[in-house]
């Protein structure tokens, strides 16, 4: 009984409490929108008037400028990543005072908090109310972090991370609804990180003379989440260790609950060996295929009743008005300076049966015939045709839809750059393959967590079709924008009893889905 009662006490305060939020965030809110009001007025001064500034040093009082912070630890905490890292990464004989989880969050929060290099620790590692906020001692200082970098040698090493990513990520798949598991589809792409250093082993050259790594990335096209980043010296080709990735997302996935699983990826990743197998084990490919001759010759000799004109879908979708275009400047400058234009004129999408040599079985192959004109100023040259191929396996949708979907494929470049300019994931600070490789995943963990953070927020409820539309907008934000809105808060930081308050000292219009995230994570 003493139980019960106390549980409804708690179940008291706690709505008395979000009842206490939501007035003042209605009140900040009114208060802003009132400042922001546009009144036409003649003024005497400028509007910056301040004067007379004076500076002075709390005495007890800390605040941090990344409230948001404990909202991405509660959620490594209740997701079960930090466990899962410290059950799995075994790198650390003695905990003399760093767990593993502690190495890991570190670079992952330095990325969350506008970190920019190993070195920003220092600034954390100084700032009295960071630690406050992550109730620590202390963090480990940039040499430290990069020596828990250098202490992954070998593959299984960086696999065993991997592992326990995968178990919190399956734990926050657990919480979406039935469509989610409609279908899982895995994007595979290659980026170069080049570097300028001369001592990094594992390091080498590309074809366009770049020195650096070739990380691989294998991302999730449904919420953009980074599934394996697997780092590979810089002469390696784009698909290399890519088939074995996916075979591996395929158990991951099923396991989860996914009912359909698809493999996108361009030309180079059209891996024959493996179509067969694939096809055979459920998993539907759209691929792009390279135009050998052969094919271009196939295609030439397509009756024209084989063709169908390809209507592509209008870009965005005009709520008001359509407004008018404007001149393409770039259009007329070539034009004016007679350059060599090549013009589309339009695009016809055809098929036949094809079946690859190191393949048993016979696959669509979509084929894309653009109508080209090539021009030299005002004058019309000659016509020409170029020909892009794609081999499926997918027998239920149509030729035009499959060519949209490689097209939808180009969003991972989306995700490459927010990777590689967000949380800085891929850079190559240390000195050889498996340190950076290491490091490239710890710092993707911080765009991880800002997907994890959307998909965390439930859509029950009857305000369901709002709040997933909240939960749409925030997985789709880029990093800086969420670190801006939703890391970048004000707080605060105070230690009391058993707690640690984060005292909210500023209000923005993302705070609604900020309290929220916080509400469900108390709970």
């Amino acid at each position: 009984m003493k139980h019960s009662h106390s549980i409804k006490r708690q179940r008291k305060a706690r709505k008395r409490r979000i009842k206490i939020a939501r007035k003042k965030l209605v009140e900040r809110q009114r208060s802003i929108e009132q400042r922001l009001r546009h009144t036409a007025e003649d003024r005497d001064e400028p509007m910056f008037r301040a004067r007379n500034i004076q500076y002075e040093l709390s005495d007890r009082a800390h605040a941090i400028c990344y409230g948001g912070l404990g909202l991405m630890h509660a959620l490594a905490r209740q997701c079960g990543l930090i466990d899962a890292i410290d059950r799995h990464v075994e790198l650390l004989k003695f905990h003399f005072p760093y767990h593993e989880s502690d190495h890991v969050l570190n670079i992952a929060y330095n990325a969350l908090t506008d970190g920019r290099c190993l070195e920003d620790l220092e600034l954390k590692r100084n700032d009295e109310a960071y630690l406050d906020a992550l109730n620590a001692k202390r963090i480990p200082d940039p040499t430290t972090a990069g020596d828990f970098c250098r202490r992954f040698e070998t593959d299984a090493q960086i696999a065993a991370l991997q592992r326990a990513i995968d178990e919190a990520r399956r734990n926050v798949w657990a919480r979406q609804p039935d469509e989610f598991f409609e279908q899982a589809t895995l994007d595979m792409d290659g980026h170069m990180v080049e570097t300028t250093g001369e001592c990094k082993e594992g390091m080498d050259i590309s074809f366009k003379n770049q020195w650096g790594y070739h990380p691989l990335l294998v991302s999730l096209a449904e919420t953009g989440e980074p599934l394996r980043i697997v780092n590979r010296p810089g002469n390696r080709p784009s698909h290399e260790g890519a088939a074995a990735a996916c075979d591996e997302l395929v158990t991951l996935l099923r396991e989860a609950g996914f009912r359909h699983i698809l493999f996108r990826g361009d030309t180079d990743y059209s891996q024959t060996a493996h179509l067969d197998r694939w096809d055979t084990g459920g998993i539907v490919f759209h691929f792009g295929y390279d135009a050998a001759g052969n094919l271009k010759k196939i295609a030439d000799e397509l009756p024209k009743s084989r063709w169908k004109r390809l209507k592509r879908p209008p870009r965005h979708t005009v709520k008001t008005k359509p407004r008018g275009q404007r001149h393409r400047v770039k259009e007329r400058v070539v034009v004016a300076r007679e350059f060599q234009n090549k013009v589309l004129e339009s695009e016809d999408v055809a098929e036949f049966a094809y079946s690859p040599t190191a393949c048993d079985k016979t696959y669509r192959m979509i084929v894309v015939r653009k109508n080209l004109s090539v021009e030299k100023g005002e004058r019309v040259l000659f016509d020409d045709l170029q020909y892009s191929f794609y081999i499926t396996n997918d027998r239920d949708s149509t030729a035009a839809q499959v060519v949209f979907s490689n097209n939808r494929r180009c969003q991972q470049e989306n995700v490459i750059e927010q990777l590689k300019n967000g949380p800085r994931a891929f850079r190559a600070p240390l000195d050889n393959l498996h340190s950076n490789g290491a490091y490239m995943l710890m710092a993707s963990l911080a765009w991880t967590l800002k997907a994890w953070s959307a998909l965390w927020l439930p859509e029950t409820g009857r305000w369901r079709e709002r709040h997933r539309a909240e939960k749409h907008k925030l997985l789709r934000i880029e990093f800086r924008t969420f670190v801006n809105t939703l890391m970048r808060v004000p707080c605060q930081i105070v230690k009391t009893g058993r707690r640690i308050v984060y005292r909210v000292l500023a209000w923005n219009d993302s705070q609604p889905v900020f309290w929220r995230l916080a509400d469900v994570l108390r709970c």
